[in-house]
């Protein structure tokens, strides 16, 4: 299964949260990570007091598990269009950069793996929850 993670659960992975482990051990073929995600996770150690030690992991991560970075493009800005029109027309927001998450996720053709209930909001998307 192609998986597409969220910045929770990559920060889950990194402390060796079990149950992300244990997805991504056993149910995952592709590991995908969004460039937003990557954005999230690097203000996050640029606001820390270890950014190099976090930096260092999450390119080792990247490169160990052969990770693919989604990057933004038209086909990501089509799907992103289509989830805010979506969530408009039934009242529904979520926070605007998991809506390019969920986006990326949609043109990668993978099962986003989150620990954010609000994804529940985006109908057009496959996700595990945790």
């Amino acid at each position: 299964m192609k998986i597409v993670l969220d910045t929770n659960v990559y920060t889950d992975y990194a402390e060796g949260l079990p149950d992300v482990v244990d997805i991504l051990a056993k149910r995952s073929s592709l590991i995908f990570i969004p460039a937003i995600v990557l954005g999230e996770l690097r203000y996050g150690f640029m606001k820390g007091s270890r950014q190099q030690f976090n930096e260092d992991r999450l390119d080792r991560f990247m490169d160990v598990l052969k990770v693919r970075i989604i990057d933004v493009n038209d086909d990501v800005a089509r799907k992103y269009a289509t989830i805010v029109l979506s969530l408009t027309k039934r009242g529904s927001k979520i926070p605007i950069n998991d809506v390019w998450i969920a986006a990326c996720c949609m043109s990668s053709g993978g099962m986003l793996l989150t620990r954010d209930k609000h994804f529940e909001a985006v109908d057009q998307l496959d996700k595990i929850i945790l």
